[in-house]
């Protein structure tokens, strides 16, 4: 029996509209699928009748599925002859641990294609009008985890702050005011204009428009929760609603829809 692959292919910020080609036809070729909790299931529109879905949800805060299981499910998956896609919100390279699953696989000899979807981090501050690169304000955004998974790691917020580029934060909700504290300490402004977008692309989408001295206070009242992408940088006053509202404040994403 000819052993099987695996796809690890990106679905995206949640949008089925904005899958690659490829990812659609990786996935209409799959025999099982492995889904991740973030992933439009919508997306499974997609796949042949009969396949099998494992669903392997993974998200901060709640029980999540093993990454040790994980990887072994597909190894055996693989070994038995089927084809693998193991489907991932955004990208499988951008935080969605897709380098540890590829090396993994490799070394056990099991072949391994990626397919690169659009980050949480790219849709989500597009779909508020937010350019990450301006040539009067950003010349480079930095892609950055709000946590590091040890002390060790945590991001250097301090020199971040000193980066004069557009910083996009991922899984940064939770950790806001150590985040805020960590920016000023850096000397960034007050007044920096930050957004916070939820759910991007999907029809749930809402958003929060404020400055980094408030932004603490700001989110909570919103009550915008993960999975979300803050975006921070002067480019943010590019924003849809910055200039239609009294900024900084709080713009959920239905007043302003609403608004227009």
């Amino acid at each position: 029996m000819a052993q099987g692959y695996v796809t690890l292919v990106g679905a995206g910020p949640g949008d089925p509209d904005l899958l690659t080609i490829k990812a659609v036809k990786a996935i209409a070729a799959a025999d099982v699928v492995l889904i991740d909790d973030l992933v439009n299931p919508e997306i499974l529109a997609h796949a042949r009748p009969g396949v099998r879905v494992v669903e392997v949800g993974k998200r901060g805060g709640c029980a999540s599925t093993p990454q040790a299981f994980i990887e072994r499910l597909m190894l055996a998956e693989a070994k038995s002859g089927l084809h693998v896609v193991r489907l991932k919100g955004g990208d499988p390279y951008l935080f969605g641990r897709g380098g540890e699953e590829r090396a993994y696989l490799r070394s056990h000899g099991v072949r391994v294609e990626v397919v690169p979807g659009i980050s949480s981090g790219l849709a989500a501050p597009s779909a508020i009008g937010v350019p990450l690169t301006h040539r009067s304000w950003s010349q480079g955004a930095i892609f950055v985890t709000g946590h590091g998974k040890d002390a060790a790691s945590e991001p250097n917020w301090a020199a971040l702050a000193q980066s004069g580029l557009t910083l996009v934060i991922y899984m940064g909700v939770a950790r806001v005011a150590a985040i805020q504290a960590g920016l000023l300490a850096g000397g960034m402004a007050p007044g920096m204009p930050v957004a916070v977008v939820q759910s991007a692309s999907r029809d749930s989408q809402r958003q929060l428009l404020s400055t980094l001295q408030n932004l603490p206070g700001d989110l909570q009242a919103s009550g915008l929760a993960s999975p979300a992408i803050i975006v921070v940088g002067e480019v943010v006053r590019c924003a849809d609603a910055w200039n239609e509202w009294d900024a900084p404040g709080v713009v959920p994403f239905e007043a302003e829809a609403a608004s227009r």
